[in-house]
């Protein structure tokens, strides 16, 4: 590898500064790259060495290690925290997280809307199979002992999501919850915050979480507030509405004071597209009179759902078999179609924020039509009889897979999205999951932000159209995400920290997979070490699942 230009002159500078270890011996020591420590400061050459699951030394490194890694013309950074993930129970069935630890992904926060626990009250406990062993979970502390018990190569954090408490409450029932319930759904918070969970994630946008009003939520936000906790959302809308839900996440924090991370900033109807600087503009009104209001964003225009999700929220009260009923209902047929082009006020309508463009909805299911967009299915399928039209079609594909068509849906732009991105407050999640190109992993036609968040980031947006420095976008990915949910000794490259690195080639780190071809690792993700151990060394995952249950304390 060739050193950059100016590099001795560099390191000279810097040595003179730096603090000499000398004499002593490390597990591993990684030399000569350039250091960005997760701060958001400008980087500087330095060695790295690392005793045990903890740095040690970030400077002048005169000692050896057991192991030495060669880092010349490559970035050394903290390994990058994922704090919008999905991974829960893929990393049970497969836990060497591929997808994330290629892209230098070292830990991953879990439970947005909906998380591994808790599954009581009126839901059964949850099982699961690892390898031959099954398990039944009902706490969320029971998965962070599995997750432990089991090995993964990421570290592990979680949030507890609204869904779990509302259903263990009220089953599948749209009534509102009594006294007796509210205090089900607060016990049931608070023991899992007690357990480790990060906080209160909600997903607002479909039920049940859409059936929490802003006082259900700022409610159970006083138990996160007890523990010092946060609360992450995933507004109620992000259409026609998302002013309105902007407002609604930021009064929950003015009432209770507890933080507020917004999932996946974005403006998701085409009717308001180029107005995220009046999104920007709310939530800096917000941290200028003293809320602690965020949010973080994926690298892309497009977003994953499902096409149950056209479908009103009416017809979803009671689970999965009374809506299935519901499609087959001839005499329903009317009422739906007339919410889904006409809308319902509050319901973020994903027919109409795509402009009712089929071609504009890529299947990313695992089933016949994957990799298609709907109006080349709605082609395949059975043409309509008379009288009906293409949402008839839309409701008997429902019915025929089961009520539930995994999507993608182009529903916002690059530059709303990159305007968010560039505020010092916004970070980077993926909102996707751990994925392969081989084995039992590699399913479905997942969105590429799966394989290719973090080094899209600094591959397109660094490097290619210098929208962020590489220390801010390092930042983003590392020591923001780890203060927002409190990770102790994460995120940050500096002695004491535990080893979580990942070392990158800048010039050449970028993401392969695509929306059609989506099972494709990237390129320039060198190393990646979780607490110490190597797990990624160039293009081959060692097979090592260092990874921990990081439980809040």
């Amino acid at each position: 590898m060739k050193s950059k230009p100016g590099w001795l002159t560099a390191v000279a500078m810097v040595s003179a500064v730096a603090t000499s270890v000398s004499g002593a011996d490390f597990d591993l020591v990684i030399r000569g790259g350039r250091v960005v420590d997760g701060s958001g400061n400008p980087w500087r050459y330095a060695d790295v060495a690392v005793k045990g699951d903890r740095v040690v030394a970030v400077g002048r490194v005169t000692g050896t290690g057991e192991r030495e890694f060669d880092a010349k013309g490559l970035v050394v950074s903290p390994g990058f925290i994922d704090i919008h993930s999905h991974s829960d129970f893929n990393l049970l069935q497969d836990g060497h997280a591929q997808s994330k630890i290629r892209q230098g992904v070292t830990t991953e926060v879990l439970g947005e809307g909906s998380s591994a626990g808790p599954y009581q009250g009126r839901v059964s406990a949850k099982h699961v199979t690892v390898g031959e062993t099954g398990h039944d979970l009902t706490t969320l502390g029971e998965y962070f002992d599995l997750i432990d018990q089991s090995g993964v190569s990421v570290n592990v954090a979680s949030y507890v999501g609204i869904g779990n408490l509302w259903r263990a409450a009220m089953g599948d029932s749209f009534d509102r919850p009594d006294a007796k319930q509210r205090a089900m759904m607060k016990r049931l918070l608070d023991e899992a915050v007690r357990d480790g969970a990060l906080g209160l994630s909600s997903q607002v946008m479909m039920p049940p979480g859409s059936l929490a009003t802003v006082d259900d939520v700022s409610e159970l936000c006083t138990v996160v507030a007890k523990h010092g906790a946060i609360y992450s959302t995933h507004i109620r809308n992000e259409g026609t509405e998302v002013f309105d839900a902007v407002k609604e996440a930021i009064e929950v924090g003015r009432r209770t004071g507890v933080p507020v991370d917004i999932i996946h900033l974005k403006i998701a109807d085409e009717k308001y597209w180029g107005r995220m600087n009046e999104v920007i503009a709310l939530i800096e009104a917000a941290r200028n009179e003293g809320l602690n209001i965020q949010a973080n964003v994926y690298p892309y225009t497009r977003g994953n759902n499902n096409l149950d999700s056209i479908i009103p929220p009416w017809a979803h009260e009671g689970g999965r078999e009374k809506f299935l009923a519901r499609l087959k209902d001839r005499s329903l047929r009317a009422r739906l179609k007339r919410d889904i082009r006409s809308g319902i006020p509050g319901w973020y309508n994903h027919f109409t924020a795509v402009g009712g463009d089929w071609s504009r909805m890529l299947i990313s299911a695992n089933s016949t039509y994957r990799g298609l967009t709907m109006d080349r299915v709605l082609v395949l399928r059975p043409k309509p009889k008379d009288g009906e039209d293409d949402l008839d079609q839309l409701f008997d594909l429902l019915i025929d897979e089961g009520g539930s068509v995994s999507t993608v849906y182009a529903h916002h732009t690059d530059r709303d999205m990159t305007l968010a991105l560039s505020q010092p407050w916004c970070s980077v999640g993926s909102d996707g999951s751990a994925y392969a190109i081989e084995g039992p992993l590699r399913k479905g036609n997942p969105h590429p932000r799966n394989f290719g968040t973090f080094p899209r980031v600094l591959g397109v947006y660094v490097r290619e159209l210098k929208l962020l420095r590489l220390e801010d976008a390092v930042r983003k990915m590392t020591s923001l995400n780890a203060a927002k949910v409190g990770l102790k000794d994460r995120g940050l490259l500096q002695p004491g920290a535990f080893a979580d690195i990942t070392v990158f080639d800048p010039e050449t780190i970028i993401d392969n997979a695509k929306y059609t071809e989506p099972f494709q690792y990237n390129e320039g993700i060198r190393f990646v070490f979780v607490n110490g151990q190597l797990v990624l060394d160039g293009e081959t995952h060692t097979g090592a699942k260092p990874g921990r249950a990081l439980r809040r304390k």
